[in-house]
This record gives C-alpha cells, sequence and structure tokens, in this order.
C-alpha cells in the first residue's frame, strides 16, 4: 500500500503545477445541521476543474513518457486533469471518454489541445477503448485510479488539509473508482474518521467492501460521469479495507438537493459527483456527534452553467 512517507515525497514535486485549494470553515446551522462545524475543502478550484490534477502531474513528472504521448479513459474530470498537465509539459495526449460525459467536460479537453475520442456510453467502455489504443500506438496509459503515481498525488490533498484543518472528527469523500478515497485514506491512516459517499445507483466501494473484494456494480445515476466505474479499483481497496469507516449511499435526489444548497448558501456551483460528499451529510445519511468537526471534500465543479451535470 503506498504510505504517507511517499505521500509527503510526492508534494514538493507537483506543488508548483497544482493550487492549494482554501478551505472554508462555517457553521452546520446554515444549513440546519446544529451543533456541528463543516470544513469544506474546495478542491472544486483545483486546475481542471477538480482534484484529479493532483493524480495527472504525479504520473507525468514521475513516469518516462514516449515520443508517441499518452492516453487516458475517463468519465469527464480525470481526461480534463490529464489534458490540463499534458498542455502545461507540451505532451501529446489522447482522451477518450463515454458518451456520458458531460458537455463542459469535453469542452475542457478540447480547450487544452487534446485529442479527444468519444466511445461507448460508459466508463468501461471508454476505459477499454484506450486499452486497445495503448497496444497499437505505444502511448503510455495514464489511469484514472488504478496507478500507485495517481493515488499518490490525489493523497497529497489529505495532506494539504491536514495542514489547514489540524482538527477535523471526519472526513466525507465522494467515491467512483476510489483514487482519491485511497489517497487520503492512506495519509490519514485512521487518524481522522473517513466516510465513503456514493451514489445508489453506482455502489461500487460499497458493494467491494460487502463482498471482501472489488466487485461489479451498477453504474448509473446522476452523477454516472465521475462517480460510476464498474468496479472500484484493486490497488485502493485494501486501503478502504483499512482505514475506510463507512460507505454511505446517497440518491440522486438527495445530490440535486446537495448541489442546490450549495449554490444557495454559499455561491459554491458543484457538479453532482463534487457535491455527493455534502449530500450524505445534509440529508442526514451521516449523523454528526455534537460538537463534530466534520470535513467534507467538494471535490469537482465541472458543471454546466446553472447547476446543470
Amino acid at each position: 500500500m503506498i504510505t504517507r512517507t511517499q505521500i509527503q515525497s510526492i508534494e514538493p514535486l507537483i506543488r508548483p503545477y497544482i493550487r492549494r485549494t482554501p478551505v472554508l470553515e462555517v457553521d452546520g446551522a446554515d444549513f440546519g445541521l446544529d451543533s456541528i462545524t463543516i470544513i469544506f475543502k474546495l478542491e472544486l478550484l483545483q486546475h481542471g476543474g477538480s482534484f484529479k490534477a493532483r493524480g495527472a502531474f504525479t504520473n507525468l513528472l514521475t513516469r518516462e513518457i514516449p515520443k508517441v504521448g499518452i492516453v487516458a479513459a475517463s468519465g469527464g474530470n480525470h481526461g480534463v486533469a490529464v489534458a490540463y498537465a499534458a498542455m502545461k509539459l507540451r505532451v501529446p495526449t489522447t482522451i477518450f471518454v463515454p458518451s456520458v460525459a458531460s458537455q463542459s467536460k469535453v469542452d475542457r479537453i478540447r480547450r487544452c489541445g487534446a485529442e479527444l475520442v468519444i466511445s461507448g456510453e460508459r466508463y468501461a467502455d471508454a476505459l477499454e477503448a484506450s486499452q486497445k489504443w495503448t497496444e497499437r500506438t505505444g502511448a503510455l496509459p495514464i489511469h484514472a485510479y488504478e496507478a500507485n503515481e495517481t493515488l499518490l498525488g490525489q493523497g497529497t490533498l489529505g495532506l494539504e488539509l491536514e495542514e489547514q484543518s489540524p482538527r477535523l472528527d471526519s472526513l466525507l469523500v465522494a467515491v467512483g473508482g476510489g483514487g482519491l478515497i485511497g489517497g487520503i485514506a492512506a495519509w490519514y491512516e485512521n487518524r481522522t474518521r473517513i466516510l465513503s459517499v456514493e451514489p445508489e445507483l453506482a455502489p461500487t466501494l460499497q458493494r467491494a467492501l460487502q463482498a471482501g473484494r472489488p466487485v461489479d456494480a451498477p453504474a448509473g445515476g446522476i452523477a454516472a460521469d465521475s462517480l460510476a466505474p464498474r468496479q472500484v479499483g484493486q490497488i485502493m481497496f485494501p486501503i478502504a479495507q483499512k482505514y475506510v469507516q463507512d460507505a454511505l449511499l446517497v440518491t440522486d435526489e438527495q445530490i440535486r438537493e446537495a448541489q442546490k444548497k450549495l449554490w444557495e448558501i454559499m455561491r459554491i456551483a458543484a457538479e453532482p459527483g463534487g457535491a455527493a460528499a455534502f449530500a450524505a451529510l445534509l440529508s442526514r445519511r451521516y449523523q454528526p456527534k455534537p460538537g463534530e468537526r466534520v470535513g467534507v471534500v467538494v471535490c469537482g465543479g465541472n458543471t454546466e452553467i446553472g447547476l446543470g451535470s
């Protein structure tokens, strides 16, 4: 498993290329959640609109890149991040996305100059197409979550958050393939209660934890472009088994309500996947104790103006 020491060694390497995103501490009463403090980690303000830039730069700065360049499959955010990192480091890039990818993410990938290929309906389809591309061309695959480099980069969010808000009782993190929560959980090592949040229509990690191994799960719902792989990652899974203390599910309606409240009360425009972690708190799927300091990672903001998907 990846370690805190490894994450610490990666952070200075990628620091010149990523933003130190802010935290915002608010009284839970602002959202009708009395007697708690909410600490929002605003990672939607990261380059590319999500936490994914951390893992993308880690991959590109620590691996040997062939002349033909790199390839990535993505529901959207990973593709944006890889395209952005490749643009900054002048690396040829091909990104495969499924048809479910939101237009805002597709547009951002194109603006970064990557070659974009739309393949299939879901992330698994785009991943298969990207693997065939690798076999044909020799391009280096940059995986969204099934790579140590990716998890190490995402783990720097945990390092950064602990520096900014060292007294967290719990931390809610949305899960797709699990790269983000894997990196964060490896950083905290049970020193903070880590809880995963997934849509009910894409319960990838919850089913894996129940089965004792990654297994296929449904891949639907409002956040399908960011939180709906076929299986959670093999690399992150033992980390989750060891350090993730509960796996929570939220409905599409609860995610929409979380988006709405974040916008109405704080003017934070989160995409569905970015609002999922807060949905668990707002809906009371997670019920903190009085006085608890609850961290919430707002992990993505690649959404159409007006809070479309």
